[in-house]
């Protein structure tokens, strides 16, 4: 079935569903609705009419509901807390994931946090007010506090009965965190090691002792490292004292990678990182963060005019100097770029070796930037040399094109740890500064090297 077959059929599905809401029949809307994905419950939700939302109060219960809620876009959100009865979203808000409620506060526009906070109870209320304390991008900021905790004393069989009473409230059930009477962690069972251990065995001499565990103030790059680097499904979140606040799972890091690679792609293009919102901008808004980029590279393109024509005198003796300039500078850009994307790379990645990482990265790329300038320009030095063009001027071109290429992938590495050490963002050092900054390079080594072949003849 084709794709265009597939979306007619759900469409088909879809109408049925609303055809099931006019016709007030709750149990052909049962029958229908809940065979779907939970995701494509909220699309159905979303093309409701404000009245006909509230219908749907009449055909599902709160923890029914609750698993779409999770899926909605915050606007949906709004509506459901705005629209459906006050009871009916108290129980909702009771089932779920307490980051859902915590990101549902952070981005909402419409609604006031103690209007969201007002319908959870004093438990769920108490550890949204604790998530909301914690920077939003921290362990303590991205963790979930649902999760399975047991006894060190505990047998293996008393624990495979509480998974199946609790299991389906934790966010993982893969690892299970042992904490002692002051809820302190002390290790970690993992699932594996629980179903092929004996039942009557003890949690204390099965668990893992060793935890690899995060504080609540680490930086959520830093956490999805470590996830990364251990291989692990979930870490735990520790206080100071060892206490266990929480656990950060791999779902979580992969919304860390997401969030952080569209910054760096945003900042990539030079726009800082200050300036990205997950709201949308007005035109005015946009126009101010983008204007003082695009002044600065206006200044920096007169500069480039200004470097053109100290050497006019050059260029008007050998008019096809000029022909030859978009090679020059479009090679340093091409190279320059990419040594700087290999760096930036290796700045995000940090680690216990960043110095090391550093100076292989500056010794490999400046190796590589010989070794590419010195075959590109011998190639280029022969070929026109078959075709015919005169011999000075290929010299000329071949001899730039090889110390343009060097000097680029110097700066390439240079510019975004000059950045780094003066604590500025290195993603910033890309696109057009880079580019612009190389361009400037390249003419200065073209000209230069044209003037001083042009004064021996």
């Amino acid at each position: 079935m084709s794709n265009e077959d597939t979306t007619i059929d759900l469409q088909s599905y879809y109408d049925e569903i609303y055809r099931s809401v006019k016709d007030d029949d709750r149990e052909k809307f049962r029958d229908l609705f809940l065979k779907l994905h939970d995701r494509d419950q909220s699309e159905v939700f979303h093309l409701l009419y404000p009245e006909k939302k509230v219908q749907i109060t009449n055909y599902l219960t709160p923890q029914e509901f609750a698993m779409i809620f999770e899926w909605m876009e915050v606007e949906d959100q709004e509506a459901a807390i705005e629209y459906l009865p006050h009871g009916f979203i108290k129980e909702v808000l009771f089932y779920l994931p307490l980051d859902t409620v915590v990101y549902l506060i952070h981005e909402t526009e419409k609604l006031e946090p103690d209007k969201i906070l007002d319908l959870l109870n004093a438990e769920h209320r108490d550890q949204v007010l604790e998530l909301l304390s914690y920077d939003e991008e921290s362990a303590g900021g991205i963790m979930i506090k649902e999760y399975l905790s047991i006894s060190p004393d505990s047998s293996l069989k008393e624990v495979i009965s509480y998974i199946r009473e609790q299991g389906g409230q934790a966010g993982t059930i893969y690892y299970l965190y042992v904490l002692d009477k002051r809820h302190r962690l002390v290790g970690v069972l993992s699932l594996r090691d629980l179903i092929f251990s004996p039942e009557d065995e003890l949690v204390k001499n099965v668990m893992y002792n060793h935890v690899t565990s995060v504080p609540v103030d680490m930086d959520q790059e830093e956490v999805a490292k470590i996830i990364q680097d251990y291989d692990l499904l979930a870490v735990p979140v520790v206080t100071p004292d060892n206490r266990m606040r929480g656990i950060v799972t791999f779902d979580d890091v992969i919304d860390v990678f997401e969030e952080e690679a569209t910054e760096d792609l945003i900042s990539f293009a030079g726009v800082p990182r200050s300036t990205i919102e997950v709201k949308e901008p007005t035109i005015f808004e946009t126009t101010g963060k983008r204007f003082p980029l695009i002044i600065v590279l206006v200044l920096l393109g007169v500069l480039l005019a200004g470097l053109i024509s100290i050497f006019h005198k050059t260029l008007e003796s050998v008019i096809l100097l000029s022909a030859f300039i978009p090679l020059i500078t479009g090679t340093g850009g091409s190279v320059g770029t990419q040594a700087l994307a290999v760096t930036i790379r290796d700045l995000n990645l940090g680690g216990e070796d960043l110095s090391r990482k550093i100076r292989h990265t500056v010794k490999n790329e400046f190796g590589s930037g010989i070794l590419t300038g010195l075959i590109s320009s011998v190639v280029l030095f022969v070929i026109w040399s078959i075709i015919g063009i005169d011999l000075l001027l290929a010299v000329i071109v071949s001899v730039s094109i090889f110390l343009t290429i060097c000097f680029s992938a110097v700066a390439g590495v240079a510019l975004p740890i000059i950045l780094m050490k003066f604590n500025q963002d290195p993603a910033v050092a890309s696109g057009p500064f880079i580019t612009t900054i190389i361009d400037a390079i390249g003419l200065v080594i073209y000209f230069l090297i044209a003037t001083g072949f042009l004064s021996l003849i």
